[in-house]
């Protein structure tokens, strides 16, 4: 049996992110057709830092003749997508490869269209990835790039508002001291890589209460999520707030899905 470190909270990684789709489900309806009017027929697309699965599967949903490769460190995220294709018929499409995207790529492409949802932010040189990836792509290939502004927020009373903002203060600062590359233009990374830059688009996207069951799901887990990353910066009090969120999102009938997403594509 194959070996492997088990990372802490990935299940509820895999939950979150499966969520996200299920939640907003429109927007990423969009952006799968966007990203499916970019490519020939019988296109290869790679999904960079593919996570639980969630555009790799959809793009092979959508384009039943695509060949999709999802590249990520995690393997319980890609055991966890590899179940996922097999329950949506699409395994004999979709293959996973396990690698250490600021190392040394295998040999990925060629590629008609990479997708990268918030992965780029990751990446510890943002340039070299950039020429890894126009590398893998062939002449003409699309290169889309998905980032998020944050977690998602979903409280309206000024109490809850406050605590979200103290939460996502310290989120940012933790993201900037790991080094993250948040809140970039893309846009001119991608054109000074040698991309020409092909569409860049702003979502703003609310859900307003009462939410549907799913969506108290996706706040409950997000909230517990956060709590997990700042237990150790926030104050007891605010740890205790989130605690009794967490516990009593299912019940309120007062939240909201709010969140912003930018979108860049960039052509070979």
């Amino acid at each position: 049996m194959a070996h492997h470190h088990h990372h802490p909270g990935s299940g509820q990684m895999a939950e979150m992110l499966d969520l996200d789709a299920d939640v907003l489900d429109d927007h990423h309806r969009e952006l799968i057709a966007w990203a499916a009017s970019l490519v020939p027929d019988h296109p290869r697309i790679i999904d960079l830092g593919a996570g639980s699965g969630t555009g790799a599967l959809a793009l092979a949903r959508h384009l039943p003749d695509a060949e999709v490769t999802a590249v990520d460190l995690d393997e319980d995220l890609l055991a966890h997508l590899r179940h996922r294709a097999t329950e949506a018929g699409v395994a004999d499409r979709v293959r996973t490869v396990r690698a250490d995207l600021d190392g040394a790529w295998p040999d990925l492409g060629p590629a008609d269209l990479v997708w990268a949802s918030a992965s780029m932010h990751h990446m510890a040189d943002v340039d070299r990835t950039l020429a890894q990836v126009r590398d893998t792509l062939r002449p003409g290939g699309a290169f889309m790039i998905t980032e998020l502004d944050s977690f998602p927020r979903f409280l309206t009373d000024p109490a809850g508002v406050a605590l979200e903002d103290r939460c996502h203060a310290e989120l940012d600062r933790l993201r900037r001291e790991a080094g993250m590359h948040m809140g970039l233009d893309w846009g001119a990374r991608l054109t000074s890589a040698g991309f020409t830059l092909d569409g860049e688009r702003r979502f703003d996207l609310e859900l307003r209460p009462p939410l549907p069951a799913k969506a108290r799901r996706y706040a409950q887990v997000t909230m517990q999520r956060m709590r997990h990353r700042l237990e150790d910066t926030l104050s007891a009090d605010d740890l205790a707030a989130l605690d009794t969120l967490a516990a009593t999102a299912n019940d309120r009938d007062d939240l909201v899905v709010r969140a912003t997403r930018m979108v860049w594509v960039g052509r070979r």
